[in-house]
């Protein structure tokens, strides 16, 4: 059984979509108002509500809401109750709007992917990359997090069944995993570098020759 769930908590500088249904037409479209913002080039583009500096974004009518550490489900109850008191059977879907992880290293595709679900552990992101190429090293997997400015990076060990319980298998918005390569690729790598003299210098002296003969 997986102990560790992995509900991500709204952090500051996440941007948060937010939208509200309920049974006043005007209220919706309203509430709305953050939903969509027209750029430069004259195309619509999501914008969101950004968490500030202190934890809060600012919603229309209700103002300032502090939703810093909250789950998804927690902020939208927050924001529900609020607009209960002046808008009747108020619905409030949130979600994260910068839910992003990146995977480099030893993978096959190594990007940067949106996650739709706001919920991936560390075996899922390494599959939407591809999986790791031969190299990889799953016993000393590289997790990079930044949270409140503070960067953290701890190593972990995929062959290790306690990892399931790590507060690190599943992962946070922003989270980099970095998949170093073995032994293997470095020798490799080593001997292709020694070997790339001698080949230059093979074809060196085949063209040498081959002028020679070709101006006789």
């Amino acid at each position: 059984m997986v102990m560790n769930d992995g509900e991500p908590r709204i952090l500051k500088n996440d941007v948060l979509s937010v939208t509200v249904n309920s049974t006043s037409p005007e209220s919706n479209v309203m509430f709305a108002a953050n939903t969509n913002n027209v750029n430069a080039n004259g195309f619509y583009e999501k914008e969101g509500y950004r968490v500030n500096e202190q934890g809060k974004i600012k919603f229309p009518v209700l103002g300032e809401i502090k939703l810093d550490g909250l789950t998804v489900v927690q902020a939208q109850g927050l924001i529900e109750s609020e607009l209960n008191k002046m808008v009747k059977n108020a619905v409030v879907n949130v979600k994260f709007m910068n839910f992003r992880i990146t995977v480099i290293g030893e993978v096959n595709h190594p990007s940067t992917f949106t996650v739709q679900n706001e919920k991936i552990n560390l075996l899922e992101a390494l599959g939407m990359a591809g999986d790791m190429t031969p190299y990889g090293k799953r016993e000393n997997v590289l997790l990079i997090r930044e949270t409140d400015g503070k960067r953290t990076m701890v190593r972990v060990n995929l062959n290790n069944k306690d990892v399931l319980n790590s507060p690190y298998f599943y992962l946070k918005q922003n989270d980099v995993v970095y998949i170093e390569p073995d032994k293997a690729k470095s020798v490799e790598y080593s001997n292709s570098n020694r070997m790339m003299p001698l080949i230059v210098a093979t074809i060196s002296a085949v063209a040498v020759l081959a002028t020679t003969f070709l101006n006789k």
